[in-house]
């Protein structure tokens, strides 16, 4: 479904991703544009989706579309060309009405020809092995950066650096999302998946190395599999994931201290530098908007409001919260 995003919103949310000579691209992960959608007149039935702008440069192009699986993958949705000043510029557009919490694939037909997005560095494979441009919508739970194993072993990191350790605040977590009712819990926290000691942040990494920080992707895939490897030596025929705390407390000391018996330094010369990059991540991660893939229910917002004067509901869009302004 189309969405009317007029060319003042296009030009103020590409061009200024987008250098002056083709192909020379600035923070590319804002491309497709995922925005918040507002139907104009419901919080509740808008939240549930996004408007996600694809934007394409070409002057020469005469008709341009973008088909995906978001939408009919026979018929391309057309972008129009975007004005400025009431003259024609180099930039195609369009805008429309995504699901949150999926994940698509894309391409764009220039003049009958099937193209990627060259400014959109997320790729997707298809069964046919044709590769195709990706996005991923808010609140997306989909791995997307990790394998399984990587993902049981990152939780396991990363419930170490967060502070729900302890039995009282893991019972406030419990407390917080249990208590209320399957229709409350759909009303007050929607798109929100089940809750557990990290709040959701290993999907927050998950989705934050996929876009933003995707340049420090090879630092968690490499250092996963070294920590794999020395827990492997330490404890012989046992999962790396299900060990004890006691395993992963002694790990997180090693490494703040730059100290990993058996760690590779040829393949990664400092172990904390891991761990600081980890611990930004993970705090970065539980306390940030539910939207980025953390902070679940906005569990952690509810943490510190029990310890501190904090009214994050009166701040946060509707039905998450109570502003009826601010949208998200």
């Amino acid at each position: 479904m189309r969405v009317a995003r007029d060319d003042q919103y296009v030009l103020n949310h590409t061009t200024r991703f987008l250098a002056r000579d083709a192909g020379d691209v600035a923070e590319p992960f804002h491309l497709p544009v995922i925005d918040t959608h507002w139907d104009g007149s419901s919080a509740e039935t808008s939240y549930r989706f996004n408007d996600v702008t694809f934007a394409h440069r070409d002057d020469q192009a005469r008709e341009v579309g973008v088909v995906g699986t978001f939408g009919d993958l026979h018929t391309p949705v057309p972008l129009r060309r975007v004005r400025f000043l009431d003259e024609p510029t180099d930039l195609w557009a369009v805008t429309v009405r995504v699901g949150k919490g999926q994940v698509h694939r894309y391409r764009f037909a220039v003049d009958g020809r099937s193209v990627l997005d060259p400014v959109n560095p997320q790729r997707q494979r298809g069964d046919n092995g044709q590769e195709w441009s990706r996005f991923f919508t808010h609140g997306c739970a989909v791995p997307i950066s990790f394998d399984r194993w990587e993902l049981r072993l990152l939780e396991r990191l990363v419930t170490q650096v967060l502070p729900f350790q302890l039995a009282e605040n893991r019972r406030f977590l419990g407390d917080f999302y249990h208590r209320l009712s399957r229709s409350e819990r759909d009303r007050q926290f929607p798109l929100a998946f089940l809750l557990d000691e990290s709040v959701g942040v290993v999907n927050f990494i998950d989705k934050l190395l996929a876009r933003e920080e995707r340049h420090n992707l090879d630092d968690y895939k490499t250092c996963l599999r070294l920590i794999d490897g020395v827990l492997r030596a330490r404890f012989p025929g046992r999962e790396p994931t299900e060990l004890g705390r006691q395993a992963f407390m002694d790990l997180y000391d090693e490494l703040a201290a730059n100290n990993v018996p058996g760690w590779d330094t040829g393949r990664y010369g400092e172990p904390r530098h891991f761990l600081v990059l980890l611990r930004r991540h993970a705090m970065t991660g539980a306390f940030a908007h539910p939207k980025h893939g953390g902070n679940n229910g906005a569990a952690a917002w509810a943490y510190l409001a029990e310890r501190f004067d904090f009214d994050w509901r009166a701040a946060l869009e509707a039905p998450l919260g109570r502003n009826t302004d601010y949208r998200g």
